[in-house]
């Protein structure tokens, strides 16, 4: 098995496992800012619009990296801006669910583990890029932030093919975090009417 699998698997693997945990949390906590609607509707209303700007992204980055990962240095589009930028959108998405939750502990837990955790998983990434590409990605990497998007270094081509069966499959994950406010109001909807109890009142 190749080093780069194991990251791989490693990385799904820690993901799923704080999600599943995250998940039981949210299932019997309610939040406290409930008492002021305004704050807890402002908190899902921005929580709902960094899903939409994270699922688009997603979306965004799937239609240059799908199929062409492990073949072709792709620079252009989402990834002139950003050496990751899969992975910024991801840490939006997943700060606009945290949100959703109408909490500020939540997004902020999201926010810190991911900023801790991931620079390892790009480092990992991005030593086998050089193996692969050579002085090309070594240009790049001097040119392309890591992570931050820099929108100045913006190009993209004027036709790019995409390759529809890949990107087909991709969209179910690139849409994760949509799902995931659906099950966040489906929980909301049993705490309201009493099917979940609620042990934990979070800020």
């Amino acid at each position: 098995m190749s080093s780069h699998s194991i990251v791989e698997k490693t990385r799904i693997l820690i993901t799923r496992i704080f999600a599943v945990i995250l998940l039981i949390i949210i299932i019997f906590s309610s939040s406290a800012w409930e008492r002021i609607s305004f704050v807890s509707n402002l908190f899902f209303l921005i929580g709902c619009i960094l899903v939409g700007i994270a699922s688009l992204g997603r979306l965004w980055c799937s239609l240059y990296i799908g199929g062409y990962k492990n073949t072709t240095l792709v620079t252009s589009g989402p990834y002139s801006i950003s050496r990751n930028p899969l992975y910024f959108f991801s840490m939006i998405g997943g700060a606009g669910v945290g949100l959703a939750t109408e909490t500020l502990l939540i997004p902020s837990v999201i926010v810190i583990l991911f900023l801790v955790y991931y620079p390892s998983v790009i480092r990992s990434e991005e030593r086998r890029l050089l193996c692969l590409h050579g002085e090309r990605f070594e240009a790049y990497r001097r040119n392309t932030p890591a992570f931050f998007p820099k929108l100045s270094l913006f190009h993209e081509p004027e036709t790019y093919t995409v390759k529809p069966r890949i990107l087909k499959r991709d969209m179910f994950r690139d849409l994760m975090f949509i799902w995931v406010m659906g099950i966040l109001e489906i929980i909301e909807a049993f705490h309201e009417t009493g099917v979940l109890p609620i042990y934990l009142r979070i800020y």
